[in-house]
């Protein structure tokens, strides 16, 4: 029975978290969206504090990690091909596994390693150190306040990100394709967009939307759950990295199958 008991406690306690981190989405909205009716509207001068924190600062490390994942699939590819006499189509395998899958989904965890964990940091760090609770006693609402700027900001950022590591993967197949595989530029370039086809690209281009939903609010929930001091900020912020990668793979098996079983 106690067997049975664990498993139901376990059930209920993700339960209740999944809840409350939709209950945090939803609030999020509600004053991205409505906060003007409310006098409140949002403070886009913080937001853009956040896209160029979030954004401009992680070009560097998505562009390398997306570039050398082109050059190692190029690689990987080009043999296989070889032995079919048909190298050519290494650009085409490489730019749809980026555009489907790769770029969105290397991109999401670069993002979630750097910025999920210094959201959790920073809510955190107030939580324990009682700032949350001195913004109520102002009057002001933690989630107007920490969540929409950060939430609004990774929405915009990471979908940009993403087309960048699109486009720096794809370079990096480009880069073995021409020097190692000796495939003319111009042919290279052609067979890459021949066969990309348009639901290839909005198929990775939507996927961006989730996953920073994913991050921010994970982030900020961990942060705001966070209580023992120091020691408890770092595992939030470990258990906020380690959840987001987690529910970025569920999600984007998920809108995969969506987009395999139907049509759009």
């Amino acid at each position: 029975m106690n067997f049975f008991e664990n498993i139901g406690i376990n059930i209920r306690n993700w339960l209740k978290v999944f809840s409350d981190i939709s209950s945090l989405f939803f609030a999020t909205v509600y004053w991205s969206v409505f906060g003007v009716f409310h006098r409140k509207p949002v403070n886009f001068k913080t937001v853009f504090e956040q896209m160029v924190y979030m954004g401009l600062q992680s070009i560097l490390i998505v562009f390398f990690v997306t570039f050398f994942t082109g050059v190692v699939i190029a690689m990987q590819l080009a043999p296989q091909f070889q032995k079919m006499g048909a190298v050519f189509y290494v650009s085409s395998m490489v730019s749809i596994a980026i555009c489907r899958e790769l770029g969105p989904v290397l991109t999401a965890l670069v993002i979630a390693g750097r910025i999920g964990a210094a959201i959790t940091a920073e809510v955190g760090s107030m939580k324990v150190n009682e700032q949350i609770e001195a913004l109520e006693t102002m009057g002001i609402n933690p989630v107007r306040y920490l969540a929409v700027p950060k939430f609004l900001a990774l929405l915009i950022m990471l979908p940009c990100l993403t087309v960048l590591g699109d486009a720096s993967g794809m370079f990096g197949g480009y880069v073995v394709g021409v020097n190692s595989l000796h495939i003319s530029p111009g042919l290279y370039a052609q067979t890459t967009f021949k066969f990309l086809s348009l639901k290839d690209i909005y198929t990775g281009l939507s996927k961006p939307f989730v996953f920073a939903a994913i991050i921010s609010m994970v982030g900020i929930y961990q942060g705001l759950k966070t209580k023992g001091g120091a020691v408890g900020v770092g595992q939030a912020t470990t258990i906020s990295v380690v959840t987001s990668f987690i529910l970025i793979i569920i999600a984007d098996c998920i809108l995969t199958g969506i987009y395999f079983f139907i049509n759009f």
